[in-house]
């Protein structure tokens, strides 16, 4: 099986001289492809080109990419700026009526602006080839490693999805069973109930025997239990698939819990409807896992 799911996560991180960069990215269940791409200040003209390359890759799914960026610190040098200081001893000694001492100094001096850092941030030039190179690439490496993560946990839907395949199969034979022997048991339970009825036979056998037809034919669910291995076999063919099937899987889920409700409002049968409603069950949690297939 080759399915993907709408789940994943990626991380790439690297170096070059002024810093360090890492991007990541997640993704989650959508109806369609939504990216929100955050990047610093200065990084937009990589916007239309990571774009690019998440919608070669990908059809559906909410998806969520960052690029951060780590400037290196060179060793800052602190400077004091002395008029601020000399102002607040100034008015420090107006207040307390002496010079402030070296308590009172050191105090001062974690005000803002007295001691001041010249350590500035180093610009990033993203226009320098190598750079520029350097990030694009880190983002293919992320989003390798939210695609790999997304076929993994689609191999193991795959799995459970076979299974409800197989379980859903198995119901449905038991309900074509199940709906040969309704078309008896309508016969005899309406037979039964017109001699209960009629104790002096007034009504002929041939008319007994027209009702127990149309009665037979309202009961008949023979073709929705063909609808339902016809919709059973495609979900065989769409599990085996390398396309994206998850709203195929989602229209042929709708398609089978109709013909489930078919089966039940038409059963004359207890073991019909507890079939029919296996049935349901097991839809909805196939339908339920195949929100997540991309």
């Amino acid at each position: 099986m080759s399915l993907s799911s709408m789940t994943g996560f990626g991380k790439a991180s690297g170096d070059f001289d002024l810093g360090s960069w890492t991007w990541e990215v997640k993704s989650v269940n959508g109806r369609g492809l939504d990216l929100r791409l955050n990047l610093p200040s200065g990084f937009e003209s990589l916007e239309s080109e990571i774009k690019k390359r998440v919608q070669a890759r990908f059809r559906r799914g909410n998806l969520q990419m960052t690029l951060r960026i780590k400037h290196s610190q060179s060793p800052s040098k602190l400077k004091v700026n002395g008029d601020a200081l000399s102002e607040l001893a100034a008015a420090y000694e107006a207040a307390a009526g002496v010079k402030p001492e070296a308590e009172a100094l050191a105090v001062l001096m974690t005000l803002k602006g007295v001691v001041e850092s010249d350590a500035t941030d180093p610009a990033i030039n993203l226009e320098t080839p190598e750079i520029r190179s350097a990030l694009l690439k880190g983002a293919e490496q992320a989003l390798d490693g939210m695609q790999a993560d997304r076929k993994r946990e689609g191999e193991a839907l795959g799995t459970v999805l076979g299974q409800q395949c197989a379980e859903m199969k198995a119901l449905a034979r038991k309900a074509r069973e199940d709906a040969k022997r309704q078309t008896d048991a309508v016969g005899e339970r309406y037979r039964s109930r017109l001699l209960e009825l009629d104790s002096e036979g007034a009504v002929g056998e041939d008319r007994i025997a027209t009702e127990v037809a149309v009665l037979a034919a309202k009961a008949d669910v023979s073709e929705e239990i063909d609808r339902l291995d016809a919709h059973l076999e495609q979900l065989d063919e769409l599990l085996q698939s390398s396309d994206e099937v998850g709203r195929k899987f989602g229209f042929l889920s709708q398609e089978l819990n109709r013909e489930a409700n078919t089966l039940c409002s038409k059963s004359a049968l207890l073991s019909l409807t507890e079939t029919g409603l296996g049935l349901k069950g097991v839809i909805d949690q196939f339908k339920e896992q195949a929100a997540n297939v991309e």
